[in-house]
């Protein structure tokens, strides 16, 4: 299933940037960024859980925000991409 992850961590300090480096890296680690906070992840469920157990337990609660956007399998018709960024395609081939 397509998962879109959003975040928004407060970095008013020191503390605050390195649990934003954190959140970035967790996600970098299942999905592809497609803007600056937002990435899409495919994961079956227990990756989702996997990383939603992750993400809440870095980031405060108080001063940070987390959604998880859970889309399905169906995905490609609930997406439409408009400007500069290139789409790509989340269960194709992925050259590093």
């Amino acid at each position: 299933m397509l998962v879109l992850v959003t975040y928004d961590v407060s970095t008013q300090d020191k503390a605050g940037r390195t649990r934003l480096r954190k959140v970035a890296k967790e996600c970098i680690n299942y999905g592809q960024r497609v803007q600056n906070s937002v990435f899409e992840c495919c994961l079956d469920a227990s990756q989702a859980l996997l990383l939603k157990d992750k993400l809440v337990h870095l980031i405060k609660e108080d001063e940070d925000s987390l959604r998880f956007y859970y889309l399905g399998n169906k995905y490609d018709t609930k997406i439409e991409h408009f400007g500069a960024k290139s789409t790509y395609e989340p269960e194709g081939i992925l050259i590093i």
